[in-house]
């Protein structure tokens, strides 16, 4: 085997190198195992070469949130017609434009449904992106996340909704599927060597006594609702808050359904 670094030790650093490192780390390791020191192993340079690039651990988290509503956001972008014009929840509405309120509807299902593909292709880091807010003002969260919030009100905007009504409907979207996706994905196995659904769970550590639901929905609870219970949620929020979208049923979202699959 040659002591010659590999061409990817040898490329140039850069934050979007150092994040994408940082990321690799925490999917294959979890956030506990996240650190300056781990990623500059995973890189192969000195610790401090980091700093540069990410002045914290703060900003190494932070940025791990801006890469997956990058990730978003290109997903969103890609979603183009086939004469070149953006769908409404594939980028934010031309100024002036108007956006149909069952057209608000699907283009929400789009947006929470590409929010939640990223999230099951990164369940050990997507917790930081209902964690994070809490701690970073709007302002100086990153401009992927931003954007995100931005093409929502938009949107809201564009179907015509007064401020009220987008104010109300931009909170319970963002907190239904950020609370979702974090329940969903959450953990739940206790021993994964376990072969018996039961004791894999680890039910037997909840006394009969005290959580006899919680012992006989367990098995259930370990299955992922997946974006079919995503869809049905947020069509209860949208029946409610604007009911004047349920005209039709979101086909993207329908169209998009995952299989129920085991945490």
């Amino acid at each position: 085997m040659s002591d010659e670094p590999s061409t990817s030790r040898r490329e140039r650093l850069t934050r979007e190198r150092v994040l994408r490192a940082a990321l690799a780390v925490a999917d294959a390791e979890g956030l506990p195992a996240l650190s300056m020191r781990r990623v500059a192993v995973e890189l192969g340079v000195e610790t401090m070469a980091l700093y540069r690039y990410t002045e914290s651990k703060d900003d190494l988290l932070d940025g791990l949130v801006e890469t997956l509503f990058m990730q978003v956001e290109e997903r969103l972008s890609d979603a183009a017609r086939p004469d070149g014009a953006r769908r409404p929840g594939g980028a934010e509405a031309p100024g002036g434009a108007t956006v149909a309120l069952p057209e608000l509807r699907d283009a929400l299902h789009r947006i929470a449904r590409e929010l939640y593909r990223v999230a099951v292709e990164h369940p050990h880091v997507i917790s930081l992106c209902a964690s994070r807010p809490l701690t970073v003002p709007l302002a100086r969260r990153p401009a992927a996340v931003l954007r995100v919030h931005e093409r929502l009100l938009t949107l809201f905007r564009a179907a015509g909704l007064d401020d009220g009504a987008a104010l109300r409907t931009y909170r319970a979207f963002i907190s239904w599927v950020l609370g979702y996706v974090v329940i969903d994905l959450r953990a739940v196995v206790d021993d994964p060597d376990e072969p018996d659904p039961a004791f894999r769970l680890g039910l037997h550590r909840l006394p009969a006594r005290d959580f006899p639901l919680l012992r006989a929905y367990g098995p259930a609870l370990a299955e992922r609702g997946g974006e079919e219970e995503l869809a049905t949620g947020l069509d209860a929020l949208l029946t409610v808050l604007a009911p004047d979208t349920a005209g039709r049923g979101p086909a993207a979202g329908r169209a998009g359904r995952s299989r129920r699959a085991p945490r």
